[in-house]
């Protein structure tokens, strides 16, 4: 997995392409973690992601919950496998997803 983050005032978007698994979700866990401190506009685009564990699901569950008390977030370019599996899990009833 490869995580890249662009970050311009208190607004970031972190790109993540690959796959997010139990290996590979901690890298985005810290990233939640260490680098949202003054970010209000949160963007997460799935563009190049073509897989997601439920590892992948916590970090996404997590950085949300950190969004709802500091900011706004919403996912973006979110590729049909993932969507499926965001919608049956129940995601979509609270993310933010615009459409690609």
């Amino acid at each position: 997995m490869t995580i890249k983050k662009k970050k311009e005032g208190s607004a970031m978007v972190i790109s993540v392409s690959g796959q997010m698994d139990t290996v590979t979700a901690p890298e985005l866990d810290a990233v939640v973690d260490n680098e949202l401190d003054g970010i209000t506009d949160l963007t997460l685009d799935f563009d190049g992601l073509t897989y997601s564990s439920s590892a992948g699901l916590r970090v996404i569950l997590k950085a949300q919950k950190k969004m709802n008390r500091q900011g706004k977030m919403k996912v973006i370019n979110v590729n049909r496998e993932v969507m499926e599996l965001l919608e049956v899990t129940g995601f979509v009833d609270f993310l933010t997803i615009v459409p690609a």
